[in-house]
């Protein structure tokens, strides 16, 4: 029992501080563009909503592909055979490059009039698809990215992720400057620089990573400089773990964009009101996120060493320790909405009338802290099928919600935002529930 000792409080801040600040840095980026935008109108604030969630939907699977290599990149560097890392990275490489190249030519073909069927004004209709039209270009730089990432992180070589973090926020602030508002002889180019920036800033983190792998990594060992001969069954093997967390990813991410489709329907206030808000709780979803990933991390560890009857010590000491930086956030938002909101946008009564959606924001953290690191501890016993379906459970009983007092009754827009506490209070019962019956001992994996 000496190894489970080592999983104090201290311990437990330790490994999920640097993931924390990774999260932290790329959670900046889409804050960026809300910051930007808020400041050009409310018709932008509104479409960038609606259209970041979509594109987002669209990258977290290309993510959720760079998950599963990542395990198998992970699982070759245990083994010792190194070289195989770099043949599971240019697999990744080759396949989420043409899905890349794929998702631009379907959107130009489909998103046009999918939007404008979803998006009941014209005008934001059109704001968003002019942000989409940029921000997939960059898609065939970020999925690239995603294999350098699964690369770093398998192989346990993850400062360079914090380093990269950085290069991107900065880059994309000074793009976003320039395009959005007209700078340094630019046109002001408005919702479509916001995503032409991003872009670029994507491009810049690309190369980054290029320059860093070809000067600081030791390409030889592990098989990144060598010619690799494309293989179905590779590619087969790595979709085999792939698949569950791209299929997860997808629907966790497209019922933000059905709550954004239902909102957009009580106006354009509600909508731009509810785009705030998002971006705020962001920064409050990136430290729950890492104490998640934490426990995951942890959780295997410790069934690996033998101590699973120490499992629910574990995920109650991370739940605790999550709790103080999240719940003092929180509270400073709930005491000062207005100065919050004004990092967002300048303009007076959307800053007013977004203060009770903030405070139910803020309030539903209370939920969602132990309902996503029981989330994540069930992934790390190994049920990932079972998660998956826990999810999808805890996602059914929120589109029903969405439904019934969204669409339905149309309230205001700050009752929208208790979504969160029936998503994460249904999450929460489930997994607890889970938990407590023991079925997810044994996992082999």
């Amino acid at each position: 029992m000496t190894k489970t000792l080592n999983y104090s409080y201290g311990h437990i801040w330790k490994v999920a501080y640097p993931i924390l600040i990774s999260l932290i840095m790329e959670q900046l980026l889409g804050m960026t563009d809300t910051a930007f935008l808020g400041r050009v109108g409310e018709v932008e604030l509104a479409a960038s909503a609606i259209a970041g969630v979509y594109c987002l939907a669209i990258f977290v699977t290309g993510f959720g592909f760079g998950i599963g290599s990542q395990i198998i990149i992970a699982r070759r560097n245990g083994e010792g055979n190194f070289k195989e890392t770099g043949n599971v990275f240019w697999h990744g490489v080759y396949f989420l490059s043409c899905m890349a190249v794929i998702v631009i030519l379907l959107s130009e073909a489909a998103s046009p009039a999918l939007l404008g069927l979803l998006i009941e004004s014209e005008e934001i209709a059109d704001a968003a698809m002019d942000y989409v039209r940029w921000r997939l270009i960059g898609f065939i730089f970020a999925f690239v990215t995603v294999m350098f990432r699964a690369f770093y992180i398998g192989t346990t070589q993850t400062k360079t992720l914090t380093f990269n973090s950085i290069v991107m926020v900065l880059s994309n602030i000074v793009f976003n400057w320039i395009l959005v508002f007209g700078k340094l002889g630019c046109p002001a180019l408005g919702i479509a620089g916001a995503a032409i920036g991003t872009s670029l800033a994507e491009l810049v983190s690309l190369i980054f990573f290029i320059i860093y792998t070809l000067t600081r990594t030791d390409c030889k060992k592990y098989g990144l400089n060598r010619r690799i001969r494309f293989s179905w069954k590779k590619l087969k093997d790595i979709l085999s773990v792939s698949v569950w967390t791209m299929v997860q990813n997808f629907f966790s991410v497209s019922t933000w964009f059905i709550f954004f489709m239902f909102v957009e329907h009580l106006g354009e206030r509600s909508l731009a009101i509810s785009n705030l808000v998002r971006s705020i709780s962001g920064f409050l979803w990136v430290f729950v996120s890492a104490f998640a990933s934490t426990c995951s991390s942890l959780v295997s560890n410790l069934i690996g060493e033998g101590h699973t009857d120490s499992v629910p010590r574990l995920i109650r000491r991370i739940i605790k320790i999550a709790y103080l930086p999240v719940g003092a956030l929180a509270l400073v938002f709930m005491l000062l909405p207005q100065t919050v909101l004004g990092i967002y946008t300048d303009i007076p009564d959307l800053m007013t009338a977004s203060v009770a959606s903030l405070r139910v924001m803020c309030f539903s953290y209370l939920f969602t802290v132990p309902a996503l690191i029981c989330f994540n501890a069930i992934s790390g016993t190994g049920k990932t099928r079972a998660a998956f379906i826990l999810e999808m459970t805890a996602l059914t009983v929120y589109v029903v919600f969405c439904i019934v007092v969204i669409a339905v009754i149309r309230p205001d827009v700050s009752v929208c935002w208790l979504a969160e506490v029936v998503y994460a209070s249904a999450m929460l019962l489930i997994c607890g529930l889970y938990l407590r019956s023991g079925r997810w001992k044994g996992a082999r994996i």
